[in-house]
């Protein structure tokens, strides 16, 4: 629930600076208040028309190339009739009085779709009696169309800025009449970017290219393995390096990690080469911490041994361990996706100026408001003697809301007493990354005679988020699991999900999709195992499971559900809808065709954040040159109603080849509690020549409330990938990477 309040010329200019004339901000109710507004209703969106006419929105959500600000500029425009050409978007700075700012969980649309629209309805329909009392006429015979109010029958027209001053005085309707379907003009368009073409010029300001007078530039020296103590620095030879100004010692990092800088030596410099020449010149003693003995290859053992013996039941239907013991056929099979990293094409980067006891703060940061607060945590200051200002981010996956590396910066450039931007190299992302976590799927499935699947068993283990903000936490959360595990809708009268215990041993965070990728991998690979054991095709097989059309609530079921913070009333898990986007991929992807000799066609599906992806993928297997290509991939998404169309069909298609670069190629491991990655030669993206020669995707109309668009596209992309390596060469892909050692000549089944 919200309100929409005036936002006057005083209060404006204490938010972003003189917004306009006309100012209205949604102000969300406590009781509806999603985490992070603040308490007591703050005003959290703000849409203001100047005298010139420009209409501004303040967004509070970070643009990362997922054209956000392109999405909620075209809903307030919608409704508020106004001019595409006239809409700018700014951005807001991390502050509570703007609500929820964390920009992941893809529900930046979703969560704001009807707050913008009415904002933009009331705000049109204010314009309206503007006009109206000016010219003394009823307000239904005015109209408002871009840009401007018209009266027809006299031919009278007068632009939003003209009426902008006489609209703010205008009381605020509490319930604007919004447009029907039918009458957008916008929403439901593939509308072109308010970003790109600034990018493409070279315009817009990234973490990196931020530039402040007197800055100085530091780069940090952090420890081999998390938690590992610092036992001596000589720093001679670097402060020798010339242009090295200073080093500053950071404080060791203490368990449970947070957001806090890990610690280390920042060498401060009037350049960033002399900065990294310094750096290579330390000399540390770091002591071995509590997981120097960490071991990838022996962690992934030791989750094997959890997932081979019972766990804590999360849901129960029927009796599973009972219908297998009798099932005609039981199937058997143990699935590993390992650590990966964001890589984001824009490493973090940072700038902070002091001015007494007040910074300020440039980051290209995906939650401004944490920042903020973990800021205020480390260097003892009050929250509101910190400022975040959000740049453009050039990439984020969920690495950017974590930020630690803007507590750095603000450590360092107090010590510094200068400003001072701490600037992260690739091999520093890799190294020191809040990692997706490990995990062991255990799947048993029992097959009566006829081949249906009457009993799934699904056992789960990996170190969980909570981790991070928990130390010695190992058990996962009902978020963790309610991402593709216990809330899988197949329709097998007996159905069991178990959980088992894992440590972490680097630092776990959220990366596109979440356990969504684990999961998926797991239980799709595993439904295309079972429709083989079967002799049934894997798409008939899948249609199968999902079963007839129905809501699907696993809460009946012991399992604890939050539907990723949304009504399963208003978001149902609904198989009709998944069952028809595995129709549409296969029907798209011209599933049951002849292939040539060497390919194979694999199919995946999967709901997560709200909406339902399908995915087809095509792999050729050359057995004399042992080189495996992907000539096509085929995708389908039901994200409800879409706000641009063309963005979310690119988001459909990035997010696909995401996971399918990871499946391929993604892995981080460690050995003695060291990250064994560098950069990009080691931790391998799919290459444009490896790129699917075909990519089509295909976004479904509907008039569902709007579901999540950035991540969705992922979890069935691997499965998808591995059901059609089997189907080329016989062989199943259980444990990811593709290619473990990176090279793309060898395929490990």
């Amino acid at each position: 629930m919200t309100d929409i309040t005036h936002v006057s010329r005083r209060e404006a200019l204490g938010l972003l600076g003189a917004l306009g004339a006309f100012t209205l901000g949604v102000r969300l109710r406590p009781a509806a208040a999603a985490e992070g507004a603040a308490a007591g209703g703050e005003v959290a969106l703000f849409v203001s028309i100047r005298p010139d006419g420009r209409t501004l929105l303040t967004s509070h959500r970070s643009e990362m190339g997922q054209h956000v600000w392109t999405a909620m500029a075209q809903i307030i425009a919608d409704e508020l009739e106004a001019d595409w050409a006239q809409v700018e978007v700014v951005q807001a700075p991390g502050d509570a009085k703007y609500g929820d700012q964390n920009t992941d969980g893809s529900r930046s649309v979703r969560r704001n779709l009807d707050r913008l629209r009415r904002v933009g309805a009331a705000m049109r329909a204010m314009l309206r009696q503007a006009a109206a009392t000016r010219w003394g006429v009823d307000v239904e015979a005015c109209v408002a169309k871009n840009h401007a109010v018209a009266h027809p029958k006299s031919k009278r027209r007068l632009g939003y800025g003209e009426l902008a001053e006489e609209a703010a005085k205008l009381t605020v309707p509490a319930e604007p009449a919004l447009k029907a379907r039918a009458e957008w003009r916008y929403i439901g368009k593939p509308v072109a970017s308010v970003t790109v073409p600034t990018v493409v010029r070279g315009g817009g300001s990234y973490g990196a290219d931020v530039r402040l007078p007197g800055m100085l530039y530091a780069v940090v020296a952090r420890p081999p393995r998390l938690y590992a103590p610092l036992r001596g620095v000589d720093d001679g030879a670097a402060k020798a390096v010339p242009g090295v100004v200073r080093t500053v010692r950071l404080p060791t990092l203490e368990a449970p990690p947070r957001f806090a800088a890990v610690g280390g030596v920042a060498v401060v410099a009037r350049d960033t080469w002399a900065a990294l020449r310094g750096r290579d010149a330390l000399k540390l003693d770091w002591g071995p911490g509590p997981n120097a003995e960490y071991d990838s290859a022996r962690f992934l053992e030791a989750m094997q041994k959890t997932a081979a013996e019972p766990g804590t039941v999360r849901r129960s239907r029927g009796d599973a361990e009972g219908a297998l013991k009798v099932a005609a056929k039981q199937v058997e099979a143990e699935y590993h996706v390992p650590h990966l990293a964001h890589a984001s094409m824009e490493p973090p980067a940072a700038v902070a100026r002091w001015s007494g006891d007040r910074v300020e703060c440039w980051a290209c940061v995906q939650a401004p408001q944490s920042a903020r607060k973990a800021v205020a945590e480390a260097c003892g200051v009050p929250l509101d003697r910190v400022t975040i200002n959000v740049t453009w981010l050039g990439g984020g996956f969920g690495r950017k809301s974590k930020p630690d590396f803007v507590v750095e910066a603000a450590r360092v450039a107090r010590a510094a007493g200068a400003p001072v931007k701490v600037q992260w190299t690739r091999e520093d992302d890799l190294h020191h990354d809040y990692f997706h976590t490990v995990s062991v799927q255990r799947l048993t499935g029992g097959l009566a005679a006829d081949g249906r699947c009457v009993a799934w068993r699904h056992r789960t283990v990996f170190p969980p988020i909570g981790s991070t903000f928990t130390a010695g936490n190992t058990t996962p959360s009902w978020g963790e699991l309610r991402m593709g595990c216990t809330d899988v809708p197949f329709a097998v009268p007996n159905l069991r999900v178990e959980s088992g215990e894992a440590k972490a041993h680097v630092r776990i965070g959220w990366l596109r999709s979440v356990a969504n990728i684990y999961h998926a991998f797991a239980v799709q690979s595993f439904a295309a195992e079972l429709a083989a054991a079967a002799n049934r095709d894997p798409k008939d097989y899948l249609l199968e499971l999902i079963g007839p059309p129905r809501h699907v609530d696993p809460r009946g079921e012991g399992a604890e559900y939050d539907n990723y913070g949304d009504s399963l009333d208003e978001y149902p898990i609904d198989t009709g809808r998944l069952a028809a986007v595995v129709k549409q991929a296969a029907s798209r992807a011209r599933w049951g065709r002849a292939l040539p000799p060497g390919h194979g066609l694999g199919i995946a599906a999967h709901r997560s954040f709200l909406s339902y992806v399908a995915t087809v993928v095509e792999v050729a297997w050359d057995s004399a040159t042992k080189r495996l290509s992907i000539p096509g991939v085929w995708s389908v998404m039901d994200a409800g109603t879409v706000v641009n169309p063309g963005s979310a069909r690119s988001q459909l298609e990035g997010g696909t080849l995401f996971g399918l670069s990871n499946a391929l190629y993604g892995a981080i491991t460690a050995r003695r509690g060291v990250v064994q990655q560098r950069n990009f030669p080691d931790f391998r993206l799919m290459r444009m020549d490896e790129a699917p020669r075909v990519v089509e995707v295909h976004v479904v109309e509907s008039d569902a409330p709007p579901g999540g668009v950035g991540e969705p596209p992922t979890p069935p992309a691997a499965p998808a990938l591995c059901n059609a390596i089997f189907a080329a060469t016989g062989k199943r892909v259980r444990h990811l990477p593709v290619f473990r050692d990176g090279n793309p000549n060898r395929l490990e089944v």
